[in-house]
């Protein structure tokens, strides 16, 4: 499989529009590209299908191990040509500052793929080589095998870092001039979504000619490297043994692509629809509320009082419901805006939530702390906060998780009640296999 891992200096360089120039680029030659990224995100990945035309996957050092991520590369890549994985932060960067756990480095190691490193060259010039220098010498054991400056100001400017940089160990180096219509605008939560944001198919198609006219795309697809990888074990998918509802729209977006495919392959039927404008499909024997911005969209949330009362009728009647963050926040009361205003939710927890200027980001260990009817006491799976709201309102002992964050700082975490799980945890299932089989099986029994 030829691989060719995108990494950046740090956050901001503009990873992302390269990624997403270059898998839409090699798209329009006829190629089939997988798209991954390196680290938690739902965002990106969005992007990138809208570029390859092939849902997106997330590797991560620190959620899974090495041979999981093997076995979820091997599996997604199959049947494509070329394979683009988009890394995290820094190049090095990851979990702590004393290893490499959930770095791109890491990844790019393991998947034994040369490194294309995007530096913001907007404020610099000769500084750029001794940048470049660094993170070739950092790690031996790694290979920063071309140089995009992105953010350049003009040819003159590329001009300039060219000749700083010089012939280097057969590095290559190419340049992208600034173009603000190429860049895609954050908020809150980081980038903006492609859907209902207006940056669609003329936003990917203006980031492909750049990279096709102003890098050297056949010089790229030579950089691609990697070790030929063994097929993943697989067995048949199971057959189906229940029908699972899975909130998707606008509101709730926020999904691991390989969640969903496990959920699958141990035999769920997903069902999807959207909370903010539809009902409940019929026939569900559970429900999947992922995460995603349920308070930009909690006024018609709100509105769709019929959707709010099926999901508390579907939780009063046993069926099993799991969510996460943004699901979180639809189960609770209310949601309470920074205005202060108040949009009704489904009322399935006892708890309110209140928007906050703060930040909650960073990995987190959890285990079950009692029996669900989802998930057995004792299990245990890695994931991720990432959230602005906060609960008000102690749900005591209805908490479900002991959650260890950074540091090994342990806390209650989330609610757990007859069939309802709900956490701010986004859980990689794949951290712990037996995951997607115990909500399968739990939805078949509420049948």
């Amino acid at each position: 499989m030829r691989t060719l891992v995108i990494g950046g200096t740090h956050s901001g360089v503009g990873k992302t529009s390269v990624a997403i120039g270059l898998m839409a680029a090699l798209r329009r030659r006829g190629l089939a590209v997988q798209p991954f990224k390196v680290g938690p995100d739902f965002i990106d990945p969005s992007h990138h299908l809208l570029a390859a035309g092939r849902p997106g996957h997330n590797l991560d050092g620190w959620m899974l191990s090495r041979e999981a991520n093997l076995a979820l590369f091997c599996a997604a890549a199959r049947g494509a040509d070329v394979a683009v994985v988009e890394g995290c932060m820094g190049l090095f960067d990851g979990y702590d500052g004393s290893t490499e756990a959930g770095s791109t480095a890491q990844i790019a190691k393991w998947l034994g793929a040369k490194v294309l490193l995007v530096v913001d060259a907007w404020a610099m010039s000769r500084s750029a080589a001794a940048m470049v220098h660094g993170y070739r010498t950092f790690d031996s054991s790694l290979e920063v095998a071309g140089v995009v400056f992105n953010k350049l100001a003009g040819r003159d400017h590329l001009e300039w870092v060219l000749q700083a940089v010089g012939p280097s160990d057969g590095l290559w180096v190419g340049g992208l001039f600034r173009d603000e219509r190429a860049s895609v605008p954050e908020r809150h939560l980081g980038l903006h979504m492609p859907e209902g944001d207006r940056l669609g198919a003329s936003h990917v198609e203006r980031l492909a000619e750049a990279v096709e006219t102003q890098l050297d795309l056949d010089r790229l697809l030579k950089m691609c490297a990697g070790p030929d990888l063994p097929a993943p074990p697989g067995g048949p998918r199971q057959a189906r043994r229940c029908r699972l509802g899975v909130a998707r729209d606008e509101a709730f977006c926020f999904y691991y692509q390989d969640n969903l495919q496990l959920l699958a392959e141990a035999g769920a039927e997903l069902v999807f629809y959207s909370p903010t404008r539809g009902l409940l499909p019929p026939g569900l024997d559970g429900l999947y509320l992922g995460g995603g911005y349920p308070e930009l969209h909690a006024p018609a949330l709100a509105a769709n009082q019929a959707a709010r009362e099926q999901v508390r009728e579907l939780a009063l009647a046993g069926r099993p419901i799991y969510a996460e963050c943004g699901g979180l926040m639809y189960l609770a009361q209310a949601i309470e805006g920074v205005g202060g205003e108040n949009h009704p939710m489904c009322g399935v927890l006892p708890c309110r939530v209140r928007m906050s200027p703060r930040l909650k980001l960073g990995y987190a260990e959890v285990e079950v702390t009692k029996d669900s009817r989802l998930l057995p006491e004792g299990t245990r799976a890695r994931g991720h906060f990432f959230h602005h709201s906060e609960l008000l309102g102690d749900p005591g002992a209805k908490r479900a998780y002991r959650v260890r964050s950074y540091g090994g700082a342990e806390a209650a975490e989330g609610y757990g009640e007859l069939s309802v799980l709900a956490s701010y945890v986004h859980l990689h299932f794949r951290s712990n296999p037996a995951i997607a089989p115990a909500i399968v099986e739990a939805c078949r029994r509420g049948r």
